[in-house]
């Protein structure tokens, strides 16, 4: 089964009914597929199997009707250089999160979105191609919270989860973050149970010591989201997408998203009055916009050449 050309009919019809299909899906399944999507993106490790797999999901397979042949897929994973073995462990794991499910369409083995997969993408999308930027005029959004030491490894779900939505430390149990990611940490707090454990403070001022570009600095781990962003740079900043083939441009857009999808996930978007002076958010932040530009529609063309044989 192919998918559709244009790619840009493809957003309504085949949505719809995936969303209808999603919404039959009793509360249990849905609170379960959003706990594991909030922290997965900032949990996978760029490059591995899986993740490619999960980014290749995420960018194509909406536009395919929510369903790839085997073939297909294991061909879209050769080409960004994952073997078959590691690809059937991969498609394992993945289904494991909800995130595939096995399903033959005319005769053809193949995987299809699972049920609760369409809202984890479209919030995943959003993170990932919407870039966030906190002006300083902007509140604070401050968690605190107290879990007694008998529920140890509750409260270090909780710290892993506010750290993988970009929040920042002031203290073990007080945490900090812009308050547009409020939201967010309301469904962490209630997917892990602990909303009454816990409390939300939306603050118009934060005063510390040696002004905000000193507290930011201890707040979050700057150095190492800084690194995240200059290893994207060097791996992408040179990209030649006018040279590539519709394979090649599938295979680094592929790999550019992968790269790219956990810094927005670790960044929360802080000022740039208060980050060092050589902060190079901004030009990861453009670079990938660039690339999206030149790679991501020659890079659908080879997708549908792959589904189109398949």
């Amino acid at each position: 089964m192919m998918c559709p050309e244009p790619f840009d009919e493809l957003r309504t019809a085949p949505l719809d009914e995936l969303r209808m299909r999603a919404e039959s899906v009793e509360g249990h399944a849905l609170r379960q597929a959003r706990r594991a999507s909030l922290s997965d993106d900032a949990e996978s490790r760029s490059g591995s199997a899986t993740s490619l797999l999960r980014t290749i999901v995420g960018c194509y397979l909406r536009q395919c009707g929510g369903w790839i042949a085997v073939s297909a897929l294991t061909e879209l994973m050769a080409t960004v250089g994952v073997s078959q073995t590691r690809t059937r462990t991969a498609i394992l794991r993945v289904r494991g999160k909800g995130l595939l499910a096995a399903e033959v369409r005319d005769g053809s083995a193949g995987y299809a979105l699972g049920p609760t997969a369409i809202a984890a993408l479209e919030r995943g999308d959003r993170r990932i191609y919407t870039a966030r930027q906190m002006d300083p005029s902007d509140r604070w959004c401050l968690i605190s919270y107290s879990i007694p030491e008998s529920q140890r490894q509750l409260r270090h779900q909780l710290r892993r989860r506010l750290a993988g939505i970009g929040c920042g430390t002031v203290s073990a149990a007080l945490w900090i973050c812009p308050e547009y990611l409020a939201a967010e940490v309301e469904e962490i707090l209630s997917d892990l149970g602990v909303r009454t454990s816990a409390a939300i403070f939306l603050a118009d001022e934060t005063r510390a010591d040696g002004g905000l570009e000193r507290a930011v600095g201890q707040w979050w781990d700057l150095p190492a989201i800084a690194a995240r962003h200059q290893s994207f740079l060097s791996a992408y900043g040179s990209v030649a997408a006018s040279d590539l083939t519709p394979r090649q441009a599938f295979a680094t857009w592929i790999g550019c998203v992968d790269a790219w999808r956990v810094i927005p996930y670790a960044d929360p978007g802080l000022p740039a009055a208060w980050l060092p002076a050589d902060w190079p958010g901004n030009l990861t932040v453009r670079l990938f916009a660039d690339l999206r530009e030149q790679l991501e529609q020659l890079s659908g063309r080879y997708v549908h050449q792959v589904t189109r044989r398949s």
